[in-house]
């Protein structure tokens, strides 16, 4: 089978780095072009030793320009960039017949005047928010496959979104309890020098941040508003926790009247028993990101607490994997009509 060629834009972040491994041993992907504006010239064997021996080891760093990323013969682009900055690169790759998979915020939200309200700026690209493609491939599977432009989910949103949109769906629940916190590890900050993040300031300690109104619950709330049929508004508390990647979610809501417990297996079952990047603990299940760091896949449990009316959903997965490389990979193989699983199958 023939490859397909590929470009990462901003391979040089905690993301690009993931999505290099990926890639690198993917079977059906080439990798021809990596850019990174401060590794311009350097190989990708000098800046990443772990990948000397790949194929692709010799292949130098480039400035990012579209340009110059439509002249290496690349196919599809993964745009590895802080949101505001992807949107330009991603409207200049579409002009020159790429596909784009893009890993920012930029073309996740339906609606400009939201992006505005979340990520304090005008939309770059407002025109294209109509084509963009929400990426969770449990959920939008056939609308992927015929698109152009995936927007790939941000990490908090996979973790938080697919143990809850069977339940919306099916009205199990009430869409106005819901009530989440989530932990993740440092690298979900990005590669950057931030006094914030730096080794002394998280190891042996755990706080808060984001509050009360973090970027990603635009997203997570346009997601569950379409799975419920009506607006959903919810609590989101996200934590930071001093490992290098993992994401653990906690989220309860209030079983709605009449609703049997039991059928919130059942939903889950339905939506994902034959998907196999979710994995369901079932009742009592507790997942754990040992478990799931590493991999693209996400761990799933449920519980139900009598004395409180509310369900718990519980998940973890890989800020890295499920949470943004692997599962944009997951979203490339959906586009280039490749086994879904190809270059994922680790554990």
């Amino acid at each position: 089978m023939k490859r397909v060629k590929i470009a990462v834009i901003g391979a040089s972040g905690y993301t690009g780095l993931e999505l290099l491994r990926l890639l690198l041993t993917h079977p059906h992907a080439e990798l021809v072009c990596v850019t990174s504006r401060q590794n311009a010239g350097r190989s990708i064997g000098e800046l990443f030793p772990r990948f000397s021996g790949a194929e692709a080891a010799s292949l130098s760093f480039i400035a990012p320009d579209a340009d110059a990323v439509a002249a290496s013969g690349a196919e599809v682009a993964f745009l590895a960039l802080p949101h505001g900055v992807a949107a330009s690169y991603a409207t200049s790759l579409l002009d020159k017949g790429l596909r784009i998979v893009d890993l920012s915020a930029d073309f996740r939200l339906d609606d400009p005047e939201v992006y505005k309200e979340f990520y304090d700026g005008e939309h770059p690209a407002p025109e294209l928010l109509k084509e963009a493609v929400y990426g969770l491939p449990e959920v939008h599977r056939e609308a992927i496959k015929g698109a152009r432009l995936i927007a790939a989910p941000g990490c908090y949103p996979t973790s938080i979104s697919l143990p809850l949109i069977p339940l919306l769906k099916q009205g199990l629940i009430e869409p106005q309890s819901i009530v989440t916190c989530a932990m993740s590890g440092v690298s979900g900050a990005g590669r950057k020098a931030d006094l914030s993040i730096i080794f002394c300031e998280t190891n042996e300690s755990v706080r808060a941040y984001g509050v009360p109104k973090h970027r990603h619950l635009s997203e997570i709330e346009q997601e569950l508003s379409k799975a419920a049929g009506e607006t959903v508004v919810m609590s989101f508390t996200p934590h930071l926790v001093p490992v290098h990647n993992g994401i653990c979610t906690t989220t309860s809501a209030m079983l709605k009247a009449g609703a049997d417990p039991e059928q919130v297996q059942a939903a889950l079952e339905a939506a994902y028993g034959e998907e196999y990047f979710v994995r369901l603990l079932g009742k009592g299940g507790c997942p754990d990101t040992k478990n799931v760091t590493g991999t693209n896949f996400v761990d799933i449990g449920w519980n139900y607490d009598p004395r409180t009316g509310r369900v718990l959903l519980l998940s973890a997965e890989d800020n890295l994997g499920k949470g943004a490389a692997g599962q944009a990979v997951q979203n490339f193989n959906l586009i280039c009509q490749l086994p879904e699983t190809a270059g994922l199958e680790n554990f």
